[in-house]
């Protein structure tokens, strides 16, 4: 089954980032063009998932992950003050720990294809020069759920820096929330450690 639930769905929904090797984000194109890019290529994911291993879905997903998503941005806002207290080596662990735990995370819930497809509404501006992409997941017979995808421009590039499911819930709200306990007790490295072993845990499925 594609979707664990409506809510699983979405808490593990970290990065859904696949694109074509002539992406959207590449050439700059408006944001809804990145959205619907990255939809053909998550289904063909999802349409290979069965005969695939997790590690092989994960192989296919980092590069793209890398491409659709300005991590960076992500983690620096989900650890709030603590980005700017971390060394230059913590900094690249932590988006390196940030990224594995994305891709194992889909790697694991993309599973398999259920009839599912992706329909992109329309955009909008949203706040601090940011435009809002409105999207649903169509599932046969069940509600469609509503993802909006929170996109910025950086260096003349599209890239998607927030998802809000049901046009409430943050997945950058999750995140720090999720994150704020391990960093107030042990710091970046705690944080580093979990996402690691959240990984390891995935990927040995």
């Amino acid at each position: 089954m594609a979707f664990a639930s409506r809510y699983a769905f979405y808490f593990n929904l970290l990065f859904l980032l696949i694109f074509s090797t002539s992406s959207a984000a590449e050439t700059g194109s408006a944001p809804s063009a990145v959205v619907r890019q990255f939809q053909s290529g998550l289904l063909s994911v999802m349409k290979d998932a069965d005969r695939l291993t997790v590690q092989e879905r994960y192989e296919r997903l980092v590069p793209l992950i890398e491409e659709s998503y300005h991590l960076g941005t992500m983690i620096r806002v989900a650890s709030s003050g603590y980005w700017t207290q971390t060394t230059d080596d913590q900094k690249h662990r932590l988006l390196s720990a940030f990224k594995r735990m994305g891709g194992t995370t889909l790697a694991t819930l993309f599973s398999g294809y259920s009839g599912e497809s992706f329909d992109v509404l329309g955009e909008r501006p949203g706040p601090q020069e940011t435009v809002i992409v409105a999207s649903q997941v169509v599932r046969p017979e069940k509600p469609p759920i509503a993802i909006n995808y929170v996109t910025r421009q950086f260096g003349g590039r599209w890239y998607v820096i927030d998802v809000i499911l049901d046009n409430s819930i943050s997945e950058l709200t999750v995140r720090q929330s999720e994150y704020r306990a391990v960093l107030q007790k042990g710091g970046i490295e705690a944080l580093i450690s979990l996402l690691d072993g959240k990984a390891n845990e995935l990927a040995a499925r």
